[in-house]
């Protein structure tokens, strides 16, 4: 059974960085080949996707919008996915999810889901 746990949200103040986690169980990165992405949802808005990464060859992609201050990445040995978010904004509060076995950015591509972490930035 696939199972993915987040976790590193929080409380930061505007332009402040968090490292989000998450650590997959039920099969292994590089071995199984299920990409693994990260996506979001602020309150009233749809899940939307931030980046995703084939952990067989490293592979990444970035929605448009969040290139430049979140960075995806992944350690095979863990069976973690790590994201790291930098210049923290107001309108990047949400809840943060790790998914895997799909592709992309639009989250009905995407098979399992893990329970999400809340990061709020304040002003």
């Amino acid at each position: 059974e696939v199972q993915l746990v987040e976790s590193g949200g929080g409380l930061v103040q505007t332009g402040g960085s968090l490292r989000l986690s998450c650590v997959a169980s039920g099969f292994s990165f590089g071995v199984v080949d299920y990409a693994v992405g990260w996506f979001r949802q602020a309150p009233g808005k749809a899940r939307e996707g931030i980046s995703c990464i084939d952990p067989s060859d490293n592979t990444t992609y970035y929605a448009d919008s969040m290139k430049g201050r979140f960075t995806i990445s992944r350690d095979n040995a863990k069976n973690t996915l790590y994201l790291q978010m930098n210049n923290l904004k107001p309108e990047d509060t949400a809840v943060y999810y790790c998914a895997c076995g799909g592709w992309g950015t639009s989250a009905s591509g995407w098979t399992f889901w893990g329970q999400g972490t809340q990061v709020t930035v304040s002003s």
